[in-house]
């Protein structure tokens, strides 16, 4: 598969109002192998940090399910576990090495906005999107994914 430029991909997803995990899982599409209106719906709850709860960054659960999506052995073994586990244990260090958190609340504190912890999303303006990190925060998580998947053979880097 080649190289698509998935970091804008997936910012471009988010600022199209799809929620931080829905837009790094959907950048990934076309090569994990399920429908797109699959992957929508079960990143979906990912999404403000879980359900808007403010926990693990929905964009890092996206890294998570993609990688759960292209590394998970139909068998259920105990090494393949393993071996997920340390690939998604990689992908979310490099996050972390980046924005030295991976929780929702953190990286909103770190761009000095005030935290709510409610179910319902905030209307999408242009306000919203300038005063939010959340779109570089999808498009740099979407991109250490993408580079984690050259690494390993997955995509194809043709720049």
């Amino acid at each position: 598969v080649k190289n698509m430029n998935r970091s804008i991909k997936a910012q471009n997803l988010f600022k199209e109002g799809y929620n931080c995990s829905q837009s790094v899982v959907l950048a990934f599409s076309d090569i994990v192998n399920v429908d797109e209106k699959i992957l929508k719906k079960i990143s979906l709850p990912l999404g403000g940090g879980l359900g808007r709860l403010r926990l693990t960054c929905g964009a890092v659960s996206g890294m998570a399910l993609v990688i759960g999506l292209i590394f998970t052995e139909e068998e259920n073994s105990n090494e393949n576990k393993k071996y997920v586990y340390e690939l998604t244990r990689e992908v979310i260090k490099r996050f972390e090495n980046s924005y030295h958190t991976i929780t929702c609340k953190d990286l909103l504190e770190q761009a000095n906005l005030e935290v709510e912890i409610k179910g319902s999303p905030e209307i999408r303006t242009k306000e919203y999107y300038q005063r939010r990190p959340c779109d570089i925060i999808v498009r740099d998580a979407a991109k250490i994914l993408e580079d984690f998947l050259i690494e390993k053979g997955i995509i194809i880097d043709n720049k």
